[in-house]
């Protein structure tokens, strides 16, 4: 399982800094806005922040600190990788070690990270994200996914039904 988590862990990480490379050096070299349908851009903001720009003062301690939770959260999963016997929770935890990683290295490059997918609707527009951020979201779901299953299971087997 660690191989498959891993696995998709490369391929999050390929794919996010290659969708990135693109965007800021072609796509948005000059930043603008280009609108792709009525309700999606592709715009260029630099998130200097942590999810949704939240902590995003600016400082260089807080783009370290930053760096430096998302590594130890990738160590974390990356142990907790290494016990798991489902192939479901392996890619769950692939997903979202991937994104943390793709964005650990934004900031290394950047000092922020590049996201470009900017949804909209009525006057309302979601946060700008990238693949990274995609990824991370589908694989906390699936791993909120996972325990619901797992505790449903385990409340069927402790209640004998």
């Amino acid at each position: 399982m660690v191989r498959f988590g891993l696995l998709i862990a490369a391929a999050v990480v390929l794919l996010d800094q290659v969708t990135k490379t693109w965007i800021v050096h072609d796509v948005m070299a000059p930043p603008r806005v280009i609108e792709v349908t009525s309700f999606f851009n592709i715009v260029m903001v630099w998130n200097r922040g942590a999810s949704f720009g939240l902590f995003g003062s600016g400082a260089s301690w807080g783009q370290l600190a930053l760096g430096l939770v998302a590594a130890a959260i990738c160590i974390a999963l990356t142990v907790w990788l290494f016990r798991v016997t489902h192939r479901w929770l392996a890619a769950a935890l692939g997903f979202v070690i991937g994104g943390a990683i793709g964005n650990v290295i934004d900031r290394v490059i950047y000092g922020a990270v590049a996201d470009f997918l900017d949804f909209h609707a009525f006057g309302w527009h979601w946060p700008a994200f990238n693949v990274a951020d995609m990824s991370i979201c589908v694989g906390v779901g699936m791993l909120l996914l996972d325990g619901l299953i797992a505790g449903r299971r385990t409340h069927k087997l402790d209640t004998g039904s």
